[in-house]
């Protein structure tokens, strides 16, 4: 059975940072390219970062270039989101998906798997 569970989330203030992590069992995050995603309650899940199968490529959503950063760990089978310099617009709950795609992905419906989602909370 495929799993992919996130953890880090939190509540923090503007201005501050969080790692998020998505552990994998079942599937190696060598065969897929990576993506996070968020989503705020009555909005769309939407794209914030993506690493390509072999970490040859990263790509990252506007609102968040220069502040998040995503990398991976094959022999711990998990990927990170680093985010630095948190704004209240960031708060959703986080999801990451996996996708046998070699590019990375910018829709959610390209995605195989999911994780359940770490919600993140940033107050100003």
């Amino acid at each position: 059975q495929v799993q992919l569970v996130e953890s880090g989330g939190g509540l923090v203030q503007a201005g501050d940072s969080l790692r998020l992590s998505c552990a994998a069992s079942g599937v190696s995050f060598s065969r897929y390219a990576v993506g996070w995603f968020r989503q705020a309650p009555g909005k769309e899940r939407d794209f914030v970062a993506g690493i390509s199968r072999y970490g040859y490529t990263t790509y990252y959503a506007d609102s968040v270039k220069g502040r998040f950063t995503i990398s991976g760990d094959v022999a711990k089978n998990t990927v990170y989101l680093q985010m630095n310099r948190l704004k209240p617009e960031d708060t959703a709950v986080y999801y990451c998906g996996a996708d046998s795609a070699t590019m990375v992905g910018l829709m959610a419906s390209e995605y195989d798997y999911w994780g359940q989602g770490t919600q993140v909370t940033v107050s100003s």
